[in-house]
């Protein structure tokens, strides 16, 4: 299949799932509007000056319509959501604001116990602020001729209702938030976002969620690895925070991996979405980026803060790095000689730690986007420490595409991914499958 239509084809998979800012940031105040490839940034949006001093402490909240629901005696289904913005603290253990969404459900609970609370963490969203998970329920296909945003995320959203579970979605930091760039796969910081956002939904009124709701984390490659990120920074970062169970599906682990992956992929504007996570995070990485980027490097970067997973797609499918430095190298070849990009990225590695409650962690076994090996490793490591570790490998045939190599298990395996979680938060035990981790895929 030509490299256009495989393009194409992928992009329309991805819908039917639901269906100078790379180098700095800058920073909107609650009066500024802020424009994003042609959508309006509500002002809910732009973080006041100060923040609360508590993690997860709600700063402002609002009615957030639902695009899709419908009319019910009880109310709408799948029920009425809510916008926030709530505190956390970033990798650099500064104030950040997050903004997210909680949605009551109009569902009975249908498991056992009190009603539970699941923190959903977002697939690959992108960069730009309009591609907040929280605008996609609202909008869930976005286009103007601009930019391209699909809330997919929507339709694991939507399950977890039905089965009459409270979520709350968080949107990251810096994503939706208009004060700084996404730090894109950033353990610490995407961590604390999905645990301040539970406690930020304990706190919000007139809910059904109390102190003794169970609480579950579920989430997919980006949000795959930040559930993974937040079930080993649970104990130290919100032991108030007990999980009953984490679901972590293509979990990027080993960034260094799937940095080399992801390059002349499809989805190679991650590799730029990466890069400027990379220096929001520590600005001391800029003057490396500074000497090996060319103009067509730092021109990608800007342009991909601002793009969502349809943009990326259409503008910068197969796009390889070697055509963004100053020597034609890779950037997974300067970062294997460059100390500094290889201390950066070792300390993203998720695995070193072992994670708090029963953890569900699923790969494709063809996934070659997210690589499925960095995955399986990573229960392999969970495994060594003596965790509760069910691993899954999701087997599929490969096909061309590594978009469509990982976007497939995401479907295929939702459903009994979301039954797992949900025997989780109505008290129902686990086994660990470690014992047979040897010889599974």
């Amino acid at each position: 299949m030509p490299a256009r239509r495989k393009l194409l084809a992928a992009a329309v998979t991805a819908a039917a799932c639901l269906t100078a800012q790379a180098l700095t940031a800058t920073a909107a105040t609650a009066t500024d509007e802020v424009v994003s490839r042609g959508v309006t940034i509500p002002a809910f949006y732009n973080p006041p000056a100060t923040l609360p001093a508590a993690n997860g402490a709600l700063v402002r909240s609002e009615p957030l319509p639902l695009a899709l629901s419908l009319p019910s005696l009880h109310g709408p289904l799948p029920g009425t959501a809510t916008r926030l913005m709530y505190k956390s603290t970033d990798s650099n253990g500064g104030p950040v604001a997050v903004t997210g969404a909680y949605i009551e459900p109009t569902a009975r609970w249908k498991g056992g116990g009190p009603r539970p609370l699941v923190a959903l963490a977002p697939g690959t969203l992108g960069q730009g602020d309009q591609c907040a998970a929280s605008m996609g329920l609202e909008h869930p296909l976005s286009f103007n001729g601009e930019t391209v945003s699909v809330g997919y995320e929507d339709l694991s959203i939507y399950r977890l209702l039905a089965k009459g579970a409270a979520v709350v979605v968080t949107d990251y930091a810096g994503l939706g938030a208009t004060d700084r760039l996404h730090t894109y796969v950033d353990r610490v910081d995407e961590a604390h976002a999905v645990l301040d956002a539970v406690r930020a939904a304990r706190s919000l009124g007139g809910t059904s969620v109390t102190a003794d709701s169970p609480v579950g984390l579920f989430g997919y490659s980006q949000g795959g690895g930040a559930t993974a990120a937040a079930a080993e920074l649970q104990s130290s970062y919100a032991p108030d925070v007990t999980l009953a169970g984490t679901y972590a599906g293509a979990p990027p682990a080993d960034l260094t991996a799937v940095t080399k992956a992801i390059d002349g992929s499809e989805l190679a504007g991650a590799l730029g979405w990466s890069l400027n996570g990379f220096l929001q995070s520590d600005p001391e990485l800029k003057p490396i980026a500074e000497a090996h980027l060319n103009a067509a490097g730092k021109a990608a970067l800007t342009d991909l803060s601002t793009m969502c997973v349809g943009d990326a797609l259409f503008g910068y499918g197969y796009a390889k790095s070697t055509n963004w430095t100053t020597d034609g190298r890779s950037i997974s070849d300067i970062i294997a000689t460059t100390p500094e990009l290889k201390t950066f990225l070792d300390g993203q590695r998720i695995g070193r730690l072992k994670p708090s409650g029963p953890v569900r962690l699923a790969t494709g076994v063809s996934d070659n986007l997210v690589p499925h090996g960095q995955s399986r490793d990573l229960a392999v490591d969970w495994c060594g420490k003596g965790a509760d570790v069910t691993y899954k490998p999701v087997i599929l045939p490969g096909v061309g595409s590594a978009l469509l190599n990982h976007f497939a298990p995401l479907l295929t395996d939702q459903g009994a991914a979301i039954d797992w979680l949900t025997d989780r938060l109505s008290g129902t035990p686990t086994t660990s499958n470690c014992r047979t981790l040897p010889i599974q895929p």
